[in-house]
């Protein structure tokens, strides 16, 4: 189902069950952050209560709005509005879903929010609990990448990404970790 920032369903048993195996009993976060989405604010929640962290919050962090597409199935929108359904997802920069958010809205959306939480928290490890189309804005903001490029990016549920900012800049350590590994920040 596509479920963007109009359609704000909680996590089923099976995405709590992933969520927890993905982040396992490790704590190596200063702060969560998390988008307001009950989806990924309710587990930002969780966790940081269970681990005594501080939880903020950001509005910007919320899921790209997928206009009349929110709430129906992939296959539905393939059988019963081919072309346009193929047209997105041949070039989903210039074929959004009717009413949905421009990707480069949500490119300077994300980007903001981004530099904005980096800049407050400057040397912090923070995890932030989002979405795909969040996590595929921020790996294009921290590679520069345009948004053209970033439905290239499969972005698995529950996969943990990891960008480092270190003294020699950002990097991009991984994407789509299915379990957290042993890392604690420097």
């Amino acid at each position: 189902m596509i479920r963007g920032q109009g359609v704000d369903h909680p996590l089923s048993a099976l995405g709590w069950q992933q969520m927890r195996a993905a982040v396992g009993d490790d704590n190596p976060w200063d702060l969560i952050l998390s988008s307001p989405m009950a989806r990924a604010r309710d587990f930002a929640s969780e966790l940081a209560a269970r681990h005594g962290l501080p939880l903020a919050v950001d509005p910007e962090l919320r899921e790209v709005a997928m206009g009349a597409w929110e709430g129906r199935r992939p296959t539905e929108l393939a059988e019963e509005e081919p072309a346009t359904f193929s047209a997105f997802r041949s070039d989903p920069v210039a074929n959004r879903p009717p009413g949905g958010e421009r990707l480069e809205a949500l490119q300077a959306r994300i980007g903001r929010a981004y530099d904005r939480q980096i800049a407050t928290y400057p040397g912090r490890h923070l995890l932030i609990v989002c979405h795909a189309g969040v996590s595929r804005a921020i790996v294009g903001h921290v590679l520069n990448a345009d948004p053209q490029h970033w439905y290239r990016i499969r972005i698995d549920y529950a996969g943990l990404t990891r960008v480092r900012h270190d003294r020699y800049g950002i990097s991009l350590e991984f994407v789509n970790a299915q379990r957290l590994r042993s890392w604690r920040h420097p």
